[in-house]
């Protein structure tokens, strides 16, 4: 068997095997190597540090290159035997995708609202996103959900596939690292201004096909397609994130919500446009329905993944094999 057809199917194999590990038991609970990942890379911070966005930089450099180039390292070993690269890229998919995680949380959330336990709410709304959750109200508490689902189905989900299946093993790390700073270093606070600008650039150009891949999906799984295509071209060059506008935009319409509004990260309040304008105001029971729609979105991701991968490596042996003709 040609080596390129041999790689195509430890991919699409791993791949499978570690979203199933996703799907029945949920992240890694004890020496999760994002958490690791996320220690080393405070560590780093610590010894460049300057208010400077070339040291940032560098931070971003040393931490995701050097995971990818880890990751390259093992793949390489793991060449020899099919078997052992379908462990490895199982492991690294397993470890990379949230999604389990992320309905899970949601759920959690959307469970404590229904049974009127607002506060508890605000206590668990934290696991998912970094909004003040003493700020919101039921609704407010509720449309943040819905929004955290739709942008971490695509960071947490169909990014680190849409890497993986460009670049295997070290594309999956590699996403998942740079995801990772993004959410370490930056945002716009005093200390990560400067040092963390290369971090957020990079996760927005990482995140770039994902993002759009998790909108054309939220428009097929979803239950209005007009509508998400309609709120997809209306509002995302709205939002300020290239990325998460897509993705909310899409999700807003699939579902027939409104999304966006005024919000409060840390005491500073942001208001950001509304996400499909026509849609009602979130409801307690959207969580689930904005679970459910990322789940059936994380599995056509898999499927357009493998399916990606399978013709990219046709057409290149293909043109291997016309040109030694």
């Amino acid at each position: 068997m040609p080596e390129a057809v041999r790689a195509d199917r430890v991919f699409v194999c791993g791949a499978t095997a570690g979203l199933l590990g996703d799907l029945l038991f949920g992240d890694p609970r004890r020496g999760h190597p994002v958490a690791a990942f996320g220690r080393a890379a405070t560590a780093v911070e610590r010894l460049l540090w300057h208010d400077h966005r070339g040291w940032g930089a560098l931070h971003t450099a040393v931490c995701a290159g050097g995971t990818a180039a880890g990751a390259a390292l093992l793949a390489r070993g793991a060449r020899r035997s099919p078997a052992l690269g379908v462990a490895l890229t199982a492991a690294t998919t397993w470890a990379v995708v949230g999604g389990t995680s992320l309905g899970r949380e949601a759920r959690a959330v959307g469970a404590a609202l229904a049974a009127g336990d607002t506060e508890r709410a605000r206590e668990r709304l934290p696991h998912l996103c970094g909004r003040d959750p003493h700020a919101l109200d039921e609704a407010g508490i509720a449309r943040a959900v819905v929004e955290s689902v739709a942008e971490n189905t695509s960071d947490a989900v169909v990014g680190a596939l849409v890497w993986g299946a460009l670049a295997g093993v070290p594309g999956l790390a590699a996403f998942r690292a740079v995801n990772t700073l993004d959410a370490m270093v930056g945002h716009r606070s005093p200390r990560h201004l400067r040092f963390g600008w290369a971090s957020a650039r990079l996760d927005d150009l990482a995140g770039w096909p994902g993002a759009r891949l998790t909108a054309v999906l939220a428009v097929a799984a979803g239950g209005d397609p007009r509508g998400a295509v309609r709120a997809w071209r209306a509002d995302a060059h709205r939002h300020p994130s290239p990325n998460a506008g897509p993705v909310e935009a899409a999700f807003a319409g699939a579902l027939g919500v409104r999304l966006g509004g005024t919000l409060s990260y840390a005491g500073r309040v942001e208001h950001r446009p509304v996400l499909n304008a026509p849609g009602r105001p979130v409801a307690v029971a959207d969580i689930e329905r904005a679970v459910r729609l990322s789940r059936r979105v994380g599995l056509l991701a898999l499927g357009a993944a493998a399916a990606g991968r399978w013709a990219a490596g046709r057409a290149a042996r293909r043109g291997t094999q016309g040109g030694t003709r």
